[in-house]
């Protein structure tokens, strides 16, 4: 017998994920047809570290622009991410930047053109 899901049974990772896809959800509007087949992936962590001449912060995100053979992708990384927020809102709110953020730069269009909400500055 299995019991049923219930938000305590939901692991952290899985919670992340489901912003993830959320944000996700909230940019395909703005996709269209050119971009449809996007792809949204977490990872734990950036690939490597920055050398010490390079930004020190770990980068929260990061867009793999496609090829004929492979979609674009967007990647948001979980770790820098969850270290920055403070709450539960505020992790969504920094997932929802991050690939808003990644798909504008797809777009060649600035974030708030994706989500008004978003400050221009």
């Amino acid at each position: 017998m299995a019991w049923p899901a219930v938000p305590a049974m939901e692991s952290r990772r899985e919670r992340f994920d489901a912003l993830v896809l959320d944000a996700g959800d909230r940019v395909r509007p703005h996709l269209g047809t050119r971009y449809a087949e996007l792809e949204l992936a977490v990872e734990e962590v950036p690939p490597v570290d920055p050398a010490p001449w390079e930004e020190q912060t770990a980068p929260l995100g990061r867009l793999l622009r496609g090829t004929a053979a492979r979609p674009h992708r967007v990647v948001v990384y979980r770790r820098p991410v969850e270290a920055r927020a403070q709450d539960e809102q505020d992790l969504a709110d920094i997932v929802r930047e991050v690939v808003t953020e990644q798909v504008a730069a797809l777009l060649g269009v600035p974030p708030h053109e994706i989500d008004p909400g978003m400050d221009p500055d």
